[in-house]
């Protein structure tokens, strides 16, 4: 795992192919059948992350894609994607959780996987490092 840093034009080895195309495509597929308007993103390009499938240029390119290949977006009455978090860094997404009264104390970000954050990962360490900044006293899943 990832724990010496962001490294600048590298693809961490987290990076997991296809991932969110199939995730934007099954999203896609439930909100035309709904007569949804909207398919509302997670995705962050910010701080960590570095992933192809996480950039505003791929957002971007799948919206011209999920435009032509949904009856809904032939018919001009597309499905948006919009990713409200693309562009903020993790300070701003966590001052905005606290904002929501998100539980964060129920919530990490690692990927080493087991009960708990390792809390030296690149993943923990960008998250907890936000928590951290925003006055946030317990950076950790520990309630």
């Amino acid at each position: 795992m990832p724990n010496k840093g962001v490294i600048q034009g590298v693809i961490p080895n987290t990076y997991v192919p296809g991932r969110n195309t199939v995730f934007i495509a099954i999203g896609l597929s439930l909100a035309e059948a709904k007569k949804s308007n909207n398919l509302i993103l997670g995705i962050n390009a910010m701080d960590y992350s570095g992933y192809p499938d996480c950039r505003p240029d791929y957002l971007e390119a799948y919206q011209k894609l999920a435009n032509l290949s949904s009856k809904a977006g032939r018919e001009n009455n597309q499905i948006n994607l919009w990713a409200p978090l693309i562009n903020w860094n993790k300070v701003q997404i966590v001052q905005e959780a606290l904002r929501l009264d998100v539980p964060i104390g129920l919530t990490w970000s690692c990927y080493n996987g087991g009960e708990s954050e390792c809390g030296v990962c690149d993943s923990c360490r960008i998250r907890n490092g936000a928590l951290l900044k925003t006055g946030y006293s317990k950076p950790s899943n520990a309630l």
